[in-house]
């Protein structure tokens, strides 16, 4: 790959990826109800799913993943219910400052299925990966080290940009010093969490 094509990927990854979507409300919701510890399983399966996504679009695997429709429809149907799941025990959860030393917030294995449901069914992550980048990059010339360094930047992208928004969500949670904030915060949080369900299940 040359450096001006995956400094064109990078800058519409960014632009895609750092516009708020369903994606990012979910994680800034889980960061506002439990803390930045507890979401990392699920950022880190956002950029493996992410990676899936870009993996199938270089190996000319998009009229495949097309074919598998059906499978794509249902995963993405699991992670609105998981969505709408959080978004309930969010909006119930106790008013406790602090929250993130719960034991329901430590179970990182439904987390990273969670985040990883949510990104292989995101219609605005397939759309980018199988409609977008075709026409932004020549895949067909992609070497396996091209695949590496596409990787390598996604990863890169993904990372600044989730971890800015992991950043700000964590720094407004400081500032919940009373059981009714933080009450409040878990009642937006699980507003924005079903929000995220709802734009993801209408696309």
């Amino acid at each position: 790959m040359t450096l001006p094509s995956i400094l064109v990927f990078a800058t519409a990854l960014f632009v895609a990826a750092g516009s708020p979507g369903p994606s990012i409300a979910a994680l800034v919701a889980r960061v506002l109800s439990k803390g930045w510890r507890d979401v990392l399983p699920f950022v880190v399966a956002m950029w493996v799913g992410e990676a899936i996504w870009l993996s199938f679009a270089v190996a000319g695997l998009a009229a495949v993943a097309e074919s598998f429709q059906a499978v794509f429809v249902a995963i993405k149907w699991i992670g609105v219910a998981y969505l709408l799941y959080l978004a309930w025990k969010m909006w119930f959860a106790p008013a406790t400052v602090g929250g993130e030393d719960l034991p329901e917030s430590r179970s990182a294995t439904r987390m990273f299925f969670a985040g990883l449901a949510v990104t292989l069914g995101n219609p605005k992550i397939m759309i980018f990966y199988v409609a977008l980048l075709p026409s932004i990059i020549d895949l067909a010339g992609v070497t396996l080290t091209g695949w590496l360094e596409l990787v390598a930047a996604m990863l890169v992208v993904l990372a600044a940009v989730d971890l800015a928004w992991m950043t700000l969500a964590a720094k407004a949670r400081q500032l919940l010093k009373s059981p009714r904030a933080v009450r409040i915060s878990n009642r937006i949080s699980a507003g924005t969490m079903a929000g995220a369900a709802a734009a993801i299940a209408s696309r």
